[in-house]
């Protein structure tokens, strides 16, 4: 496979992924309410990194910022703050690799400068994608217990509430009394991280493409004059 090809993939690759690092942030389903165990209620819960939502059956929905709780979480804020730092280097790292795209013919920059500046995207766009996955992982690390509590009891006919007691403060110290499951915004978040990693990855290898193919034709004219 052609650098360029390469470049090209590995550009659209971390593109997508830094937008779905994006969406998931800001969506409010980083977990939702065990459905199974709240068939008899008419509300529903979904929390996300920024509120604390409930559905009622009509379908209206009234959210509240989770900084409002007093069990706040710093386990939570680490969370945020590790989605945020994916996003800034992801565009850091979208702003660098359009620039050294090859259809782009940037004035004063040789073939080699744009193969470290590709590099340099493509590490980023790693970086990026590491930050993101550990902080989804972290998240879901903290509703699995519960679920999987649940899973248990309800094996062994149990009734009633499971207490979640990891202090994840995701709206309350209790906010998982009811068992929560994995939301749609965590599944987001994986796929753009390793949408992420492989762009990253792509680039790498498209930058020791370039880098082979520079050293080949600065070698070529010398071995020609011989």
């Amino acid at each position: 496979m052609s650098a360029t090809v390469l470049q090209t993939t590995g550009f659209v690759s971390g593109t997508i992924g830094t937008v779905g690092v994006l969406a998931a942030t800001v969506m409010d389903v980083w977990c939702t309410d065990y459905q199974e165990e709240n068939k008899a209620t008419s509300i529903h819960h979904h929390k996300g990194l920024w509120k604390d939502c409930e559905v009622s059956q009509s379908g209206l929905t009234e959210c509240q910022p989770l900084y409002s709780y007093p069990s706040y979480s710093r386990i939570l804020q680490a969370i945020r703050a590790l989605m945020i730092v994916a996003i800034l280097v992801g565009v850091i790292a979208v702003f660098i690799g359009f620039f050294c795209l090859k259809c782009l013919n940037m004035r004063y920059m040789d073939l080699l400068t744009k193969a470290k500046l590709m590099l340099s995207a493509g590490i980023l766009f790693i970086i990026a994608g590491i930050f993101d996955i550990s902080g989804s992982s972290v998240y879901a690390d903290q509703i699995v217990p519960s679920f999987m509590m649940t899973q248990y009891n309800q094996k062994q006919g149990e009734k009633g509430e499971i207490q979640f007691g990891n202090d994840m403060g995701m709206g309350g110290i209790n906010s998982f009394a009811s068992s929560y499951t994995f939301g749609p915004a965590l599944y987001v978040a994986w796929v753009g991280g390793a949408l992420l990693i492989l762009g990253g990855i792509l680039k790498c290898i498209a930058f020791k493409t370039m880098e082979t193919v520079t050293y080949l034709q600065r070698r070529s004219p010398a071995q020609w004059g011989r």
